[in-house]
């Protein structure tokens, strides 16, 4: 590669990834998948490692997130709030392993590694003086979060005061994501009122953190784990990451203690990381991967950081629940408010050891967005969901046989005219008298959240319906 060329190259990438980071972690609205932006940033060290004249203040590779948005209050983290280095498989886990051990260590002893779940959330500053949690902030560019204090305090398993003792001063980081349930309730219940949904729990989250009014917040069930320290007063010593989750459980804090695993050695890691990805898809939550770290704080200060990450941890991420497939058609279906919603059907698909044929399009400005047709191949993934997404449309496998989907201008289910409201992402039936309305409302009605009828499934009611002993909310009393 000539010398303009790769100059060219890395201004590129630059730019692309500077672009990504500002969809992602300021407006929620990412464009590519993780394992894409990796393949991007990994492309991008590679060139400064090939060349390192390339390296600067200015070069992602360099940087933590994206700066804060304008419409919050910067807060200013007392100790930076850095990303990790990932590794991609078991053998960029041995040389991370090898190099810490070998090169900055000088020692060939097994180190002790607190293994922990990584959660597909979003990174959260707290700050708690004499107890008092007086201020929260996300992870911004590293140095710089925005001021989300009053949208945490409505979490409510977080405590707004801990439990004495308990340091003068302490930073606490941790990851606020939401259970697997509550994202898909919060979805569907977005689609009903013609609101954004979201692409995943970690984009939800994000979101739900970023109302600038708490009430907006509060209306969601966040969650939050707390993992690690920032600036802490020097009254407590601390002498390992166990030692720190075991603190935050006496302090009244939310801790996935019971899930983290003290590994001794590299080939007890790997045994961790195998039992971790074999149970991914049984948890209640989103994990994308695990983070490994040197268990003992005085080794963590021993290797110390460079540019944005720590020596003494890396990621070890997951697979993506990625395949490709071909759209064969796309249905309409009409929830209980009307909103009708398209609903892409795959030649099936295996991910994560799950046959799938169906993914969730959401609405017709998410097609439009994708450029979505009738018969291209996509690719879907499993975000958080039982029904996946399509993430991407292969446009360059395209054949010109492709159809356009048009918006629906007739309900699908009673024909009445379909409007779409200005302020709206999904067109609505007109006709509140409408059978799958009704349907659905039923379904509503006897479900967990509403009433709560024991015995009476979707699959009970759909033979009531049919057999016509069914046509209204009364009839089941």
């Amino acid at each position: 590669m000539g010398a303009v060329s790769y100059r060219r190259r890395h201004a590129e990438l630059c730019k692309e990834i500077k672009r990504h980071n500002h969809l992602y972690y300021v407006l929620d609205s990412p464009e590519v998948s993780d394992a894409e932006y990796d393949q991007l940033f990994r492309e991008l060290l590679s060139l400064e490692a090939e060349f390192p004249e390339l390296v600067s203040s200015a070069s992602p590779s360099q940087q933590v997130g994206a700066q804060p948005a304008a419409k919050f209050a910067s807060v200013e983290h007392a100790v930076p709030m850095l990303s990790l280095k990932n590794a991609r498989n078991a053998d960029e886990f041995l040389e991370f392993d090898k190099s810490i051990r070998e090169n900055f260590l000088a020692s060939n002893a097994e180190l002790e590694y607190a293994c922990e779940m990584k959660l597909d959330g979003v990174a959260v500053e707290l700050v708690y003086e004499n107890g008092i949690l007086t201020k929260s902030s996300t992870r911004g560019d590293g140095y710089l979060g925005e001021d989300i204090t009053e949208n945490i305090k409505t979490i409510s398993e977080l405590p707004h005061k801990l439990i004495h003792p308990c340091p003068r001063i302490v930073d606490v980081r941790g990851e606020v994501y939401f259970n697997l349930i509550d994202f898909q309730k919060l979805n569907r219940s977005q689609e009903e009122l013609g609101g954004k949904t979201f692409a995943n729990p970690r984009n939800a989250a994000a979101g739900s953190l970023r109302q600038l009014d708490s009430k907006a917040t509060a209306s969601r069930p966040l969650r939050i784990f707390c993992y690690g320290v920032g600036r802490i007063s020097t009254e407590l010593e601390i002498s390992s990451q166990i030692e720190v989750l075991r603190h935050f459980k006496d302090w009244g804090l939310p801790v996935n203690l019971d899930e983290t695993v003290c590994a001794r050695g590299a080939n007890e890691v790997l045994e961790a990381y195998d039992n971790f990805l074999n149970r991914r898809d049984s948890l209640p939550f989103e994990i994308d991967g695990m983070v490994v770290k040197v268990n003992q704080i005085a080794l963590q200060s021993e290797l110390g950081t460079v540019s944005r990450s720590p020596r003494w941890a890396i990621a070890m991420k997951f697979p993506p629940k990625q395949g490709e497939t071909c759209v064969e058609a796309i249905s309409l279906q009409v929830g209980r408010t009307g909103a009708i919603t398209p609903v892409a059907h795959l030649k099936p698909v295996v991910l994560s050891g799950v046959t799938v044929s169906r993914a969730s399009l959401h609405n017709w400005d998410e097609i439009e967005r994708l450029d979505l047709r009738v018969g291209d191949r996509v690719i879907v993934e499993r975000a958080g969901d039982v029904i996946p997404d399509v993430v991407k449309v292969l446009t360059e496998k395209r054949s010109g046989q492709e159809s356009r989907v048009s918006l629906p201008i007739r309900c699908p289910e009673c024909h009445a005219s379909v409007q779409k409201a200005e302020n709206e992402v999904v067109p609505r039936c007109t006709n509140t008298h409408c059978p799958a309305q009704t349907i659905e409302r039923i379904k509503h009605f006897v479900s967990r959240d509403a009433m709560d009828i024991d015995g009476l499934g979707e699959k009970q009611l759909d033979q009531l319906i049919q057999l016509g002993k069914i046509v209204d909310i009364a009839d089941l009393y």
